[in-house]
Formats: structure tokens, C-alpha cells, sequence
């Protein structure tokens, strides 16, 4: 089975509508054996979340807690005018960012319109990752995205939270199905991610790697079953 040993994607009681601290995260992480784990917490446009000055102190966190190495981002939201929710001074403190379309902050313009907005975002130097690129409430064109992540040197995401709602997330696990088949063909990068909103789901990663294994997907590309490929892949542009 595929060895997942970097959750990049998961939030605490600072994104306003998750339960755990960075230290309850951290410790969940060392307890299902991860070596590295990515605060990301909501930018603004997500009720509730962070003032972007918390951004600015980052630096104040230990870089390892319980022997994992913590890395901290945040996921920023895909705006109506293809912009990003959170400044670029915000941004540059980051380690990386994660562009997501979130309906809370969007309205959905189609499948062409909204492939613009993200690959808009996607341009951004800290933009690495695309959460959860599932939902065809907000459909996209695969082709485009796939490729533009060649282009632009982001990792698409495998959302497990988002399989474990599909009756939120429409047309989930066809939508990946296709998006792995492309990002197969043109060899470019995925990350698996758990969107651990609670301690109790940092590291788990089950249905999107049965989904990944089940597709006979190159392992390869898989970024986050190696903390060093993880390193290499956001410090690429420094």
C-alpha cells in the first residue's frame, strides 16, 4: 500500500470551524506515524477564519513538535475575479498556499469560467497545491487544469474529506478518476491530503489512496510519500 507520510492540508481552531490546536494536530500526526504535517488555515472570505496578521508571526511556532516537521501555509480562496483572498505581503510568509474554489466566497461561472479563475490563482509564486479540484458544483475542465499544474508547478489535491461526503461533493470520485488519467498522461504531480478539521483525522488518507491504487495510477507522482520530494517541490522557485 502507498505510504503517505506528509498531511499538507488540515486546519485548527484558528480557521474558525475546526477543533484542534497546532499541538493536538502535531501529536495526532506523530501518533499515526507522519514525519510532516502543513497547517493551512482558511483565509479570509471563510466565516470565522484568521485576521491575515496571523500570518505575519508564523515564525513564533516550533518548526518540529512530538519529532515531526511542521510546515505552515494557508488555503487561500479563489475569488469571483480570478484574485486570491489573502495580499501578497501575507503571502510571502508562507511556506506555501493551497488555491481552493469555496461557495461561501464564489459563485460558480461554469466550467470554462471557472477553470480561468483557478489557473488565474494557480500563477501565484506561493500557490503549490489546488484543494479538492472535485466538486462539479463548480465543474471544471480537466485538460486545462491538469495542464496548466504542468505549467505553473502546482500539485493537483486527492481529497480524502471530500470522498468521505460525496453526497456534497458531485460527481466526486469520477471527477478524480479523470483528473488522475490526465495528470498520469502528462506526468504531473498529485498530493494526498486528509483536510483534517479534528485531530482524529489528521493522517487519514484511506479512501483516496484506495481510489488512487484502484486506478492504476504512477506512484511515483505522488508527491507526499516522500518528505524530501515535498521539500524539493515547494522551495523549487526560491
Amino acid at each position: 500500500m502507498m505510504n503517505i507520510v506528509a498531511d499538507l492540508h488540515t486546519h485548527t481552531i484558528a480557521s474558525g470551524h475546526a477543533y484542534g490546536t497546532i499541538r493536538e494536530m502535531a501529536l495526532s500526526a506523530h501518533e499515526r506515524g507522519l514525519s510532516m504535517l502543513g497547517i493551512t488555515e482558511h483565509a479570509p472570505g471563510i466565516p470565522g477564519t484568521v485576521n491575515p496578521f496571523y500570518y505575519l508571526n508564523l515564525a513564533a511556532i516550533p518548526r518540529e513538535l512530538y519529532g515531526v516537521r511542521m510546515l505552515f501555509g494557508s488555503e487561500v480562496n479563489v475569488l469571483d475575479d480570478g484574485s486570491l483572498s489573502l495580499e501578497q505581503k501575507y503571502m510571502d510568509k508562507l511556506d506555501y498556499a493551497i488555491a481552493g474554489i469555496h461557495l461561501q466566497c464564489y459563485t460558480d461561472k461554469g466550467t470554462e469560467g471557472n477553470t480561468d479563475c483557478l489557473i488565474s490563482c494557480m500563477k501565484d509564486k506561493k500557490v503549490f497545491f489546488v484543494s479538492h479540484p472535485d466538486d462539479d458544483h463548480t465543474p471544471l475542465n480537466y485538460e486545462r487544469l491538469v495542464m496548466a499544474a504542468k505549467k505553473y508547478h502546482v500539485a493537483l489535491e486527492v481529497n480524502n474529506s471530500s470522498l468521505m461526503k460525496p453526497e456534497h461533493r458531485l460527481n466526486c470520485r469520477e471527477n478524480y478518476a479523470r483528473m488522475l488519467e490526465l495528470c498520469g498522461r502528462h506526468k504531473v504531480p498529485v498530493i494526498v491530503s486528509s483536510d483534517a478539521h479534528d485531530p482524529s483525522s489528521v493522517g487519514r488518507f484511506d479512501l483516496a489512496i484506495d481510489l488512487i491504487e484502484r486506478s492504476g495510477f504512477d506512484l511515483s507522482l505522488v508527491l507526499n510519500t516522500d518528505a524530501d520530494k515535498v521539500e524539493s517541490f515547494i522551495k523549487a522557485d526560491d
